[in-house]
Order: structure tokens, then C-alpha cells, then sequence
């Protein structure tokens, strides 16, 4: 399985797209590991720092509501 983000060539993962980060986090809203994303070590770091800034500004949940 390739990275996502290495196979786009994207270097910077934005907090501001909650779109995109929604993709990575399971049913419970937990962050899905990389093993089940399909992403390399340094993406998948960049991603869960994106999804706890995004959460800390309000723009995504902790929990299901």
C-alpha cells in the first residue's frame, strides 16, 4: 500500500481541511492507525497533529455526539 500523500506528492497536511482529515478517523472518532490508513510515518504523524489541532480549534469533534 502506498502513502497517500507521498503518491499526491503533498508535503503539508492543513488543519482547515476537515474533509480530508475525516477520512482518517474511525466511527468513534479515534484516530485510525497507520496501518489501516495505508500511510508512511511521517504523514501519519502530520495527520494526527493536524486532526488534535482541528479538534482543539473547534473545527472537528472529540466525541460522537
Amino acid at each position: 500500500m502506498v502513502c497517500y500523500f507521498c503518491q499526491k506528492n503533498i508535503n503539508e497536511v492543513d488543519y482547515k481541511n476537515t474533509e480530508l482529515l475525516s477520512r482518517f478517523i474511525s466511527g468513534f472518532f479515534k484516530i485510525k492507525p497507520h496501518k489501516k490508513t495505508g500511510l508512511c510515518t511521517h504523514h501519519q504523524r502530520m495527520i494526527a497533529t493536524a486532526i488534535k489541532r482541528a479538534r482543539q480549534m473547534s473545527m472537528m469533534p472529540y466525541t460522537p455526539k
